[in-house]
C-alpha cells in the first residue's frame, strides 16, 4: 500500500519509537494515549501483576524491621543455656 493510498489520520499518528533489531525504529502506530503500540508492551494487561502476585512483593517476613527483631530475639535466646 503506498502512502497516498493511506488516510491521513493513520498516516499522521504518533509512531511507535520501539528500537528494533537492526537498529531502526518500529513504525506502527503507538496506541492512544500511550508511547508504544500493542506489540511494544502497550496493550491493555501489559506490566507486571499487581499485589501479592508479583514477585517482588514484601510480605513482611523478611523486611528489614522484621530482620532486626529476629536478631533480638536471637540474642536473648542465646543467653540462656541449653537444657
Amino acid at each position: 500500500m503506498s502512502i497516498d493510498n493511506q488516510p491521513a489520520r493513520l498516516r499522521n499518528a504518533p509512531r511507535c519509537g520501539a528500537r528494533t533489531r537492526s537498529g531502526g525504529t518500529c513504525q506502527k502506530p503507538a496506541l492512544r494515549g500511550r508511547p508504544r503500540c500493542q506489540i511494544h508492551g502497550c496493550g491493555k494487561g501489559a506490566g507486571a501483576p499487581k499485589g501479592e502476585r508479583n514477585g517482588s512483593y514484601k510480605h513482611g517476613r523478611f523486611t528489614v524491621e522484621s530482620e532486626a527483631e529476629n536478631d533480638a530475639l536471637r540474642a536473648i535466646l542465646k543467653a540462656f543455656p541449653k537444657s
